[in-house]
């Protein structure tokens, strides 16, 4: 879990930012465009991942992923927004950082307690993989 807390990290990063932006009147459209590169190199891959590969240790049934499933949801749809939108920045900022504080504080540890040994060093390794083709040291197919 710790590669996905790591990657956490950088997301509150991107929340405050946008907060950090607003409060010295950077033009919303430069705060979108770095929202729009954070989104498609970091984020979307990592919406992915743990989705396919986190979650189904709860099963999608549960109530904490179908929350971490819809707020994924709201997320996608409020960065494909093609406008430089402040009050959809500014929903980006506190549902990322809501987001990421659930899944830290609550989602990760009930997945903590389910996962099995093997099913924890198989996380590794596909985070492991995910970051060596990411890196180009490393295709599948």
């Amino acid at each position: 879990m710790q590669p996905w807390s790591r990657e956490h990290h950088h997301g509150l990063l991107l929340s405050w930012k946008i907060k950090k932006g607003f409060s010295l009147n950077v033009d919303p459209q430069r705060i979108k465009d770095y929202c729009d590169w954070f989104w498609k190199t970091h984020l979307e891959d990592h919406f992915e991942t743990e989705e396919n590969y986190l979650f189904p240790i709860l099963g999608n049934e549960n109530q904490l992923v179908e929350q971490a499933l819809d707020e994924h949801g709201q997320l996608r749809i409020m960065f494909e927004q093609k406008e430089a939108d402040t009050d959809t920045l500014s929903q980006i900022e506190s549902l990322l950082n809501d987001h990421i504080r659930f899944e830290e504080r609550v989602l990760f540890n009930a997945l903590q307690e389910v996962a099995s040994i093997s099913e924890l060093k198989f996380l590794e390794k596909i985070h492991k993989n995910k970051i060596l083709v990411r890196l180009g040291w490393m295709s599948f197919g």
